[in-house]
C-alpha cells in the first residue's frame, strides 16, 4: 500500500473509472452524427399493439419517450400524439393521437417490474394521463440517475454526447405529430430518442455498478 492509504491496484482503478462530468456545445458539435439504425415499428391498429406489447413486456428496461404536437399560438394546446418506446434492437412507435391509451399500455404503464428510463418523465407522464388516469410505476428518470453519478449535464442531447460519444439531431422535435403521415425525419428522429434513452441507463448503470465495485474493493 502507498504512502496515500489507497493500494496501487485500487488506485489504478480508479484512474480508469475517472470521466468527464459534463460537456461544451462546441465539444459536442465535433462529434459525429449519429441516429437509430435498427428496426422501426409504427403502430396504430388494434392488432399491432397487442404484438407490440406483447413482446415489449418480455423485456426488463424500455427506453420512453413522447411527442407532442408543438403550439404556436397563445391558450391553444394539443394533446400527446406519439408514445416510443425502444428495445435494443427495436423501436415501437405508437401513434396516441389515433389509438388513445389502451389497457395494454395501462398494464405496462402499471407494471413495476417493467423499468421505463427516460427525461421529463413525469411531464410525460402527466400528458398521458390527460388522456387516461393510470398509476404510473417503474418509471425511471435518467437525470436523476445522472445526478447520482457526479454528472453536471441533464438534456438527452448532452447526456448522450457525454456517455455514448455522438450527437443526435432535434431538428424535428417541433414538426407536426398529428401529421396523417409521419416522415422518414420524424420517424427516425422519435425513434432515436427512444433508443438513447435505454442505452443512456445501461450505461448509467454501468458507472454505478463499477464504482460500487471500486469502492468495496478499494
Amino acid at each position: 500500500m502507498d504512502s496515500s492509504g489507497v493500494g496501487h491496484s485500487g488506485a489504478h482503478r480508479k484512474e480508469h473509472l475517472e470521466f468527464k462530468i459534463t460537456i461544451s456545445t462546441e465539444e459536442i458539435n465535433n462529434l459525429p452524427l449519429k441516429s437509430f439504425d435498427g428496426k422501426v415499428m409504427l403502430v396504430s391498429g388494434t392488432d399491432d399493439l397487442s404484438k407490440a406489447f406483447k413482446e415489449i413486456n418480455k423485456h426488463d428496461v424500455v427506453g420512453f419517450d413522447t411527442e407532442t404536437r408543438p403550439s404556436f399560438h397563445k391558450g391553444q394546446h394539443y394533446n400527446v400524439a406519439l408514445l416510443q418506446l425502444a428495445l435494443p434492437n427495436k423501436v415501437f412507435l405508437v401513434r396516441l393521437n389515433e389509438t388513445g391509451i389502451t389497457e395494454e399500455m395501462i398494464h405496462f404503464f402499471e407494471n413495476p417490474k417493467i423499468l421505463k428510463a427516460g427525461v421529463g418523465i413525469r411531464d410525460d407522464i402527466r400528458i398521458m394521463q390527460k388522456l387516461k388516469r393510470f398509476k404510473a410505476e417503474g418509471f425511471t428518470e435518467l437525470t436523476s440517475l445522472s445526478k447520482e453519478a457526479g454528472l453536471q449535464v441533464e438534456s438527452v442531447k448532452k447526456l448522450t454526447a457525454l456517455l455514448l460519444g455522438f450527437r443526435i439531431s432535434k431538428s424535428a422535435q417541433t414538426s407536426n405529430w398529428e401529421a396523417a403521415t409521419l416522415n422518414e425525419k420524424q420517424i427516425s428522429y422519435a425513434a432515436t430518442d427512444a433508443w438513447v434513452c435505454l442505452e443512456i441507463y445501461r450505461k448509467l448503470i454501468t458507472l454505478k455498478s463499477a464504482s460500487r465495485l471500486i469502492d468495496d474493493k478499494a
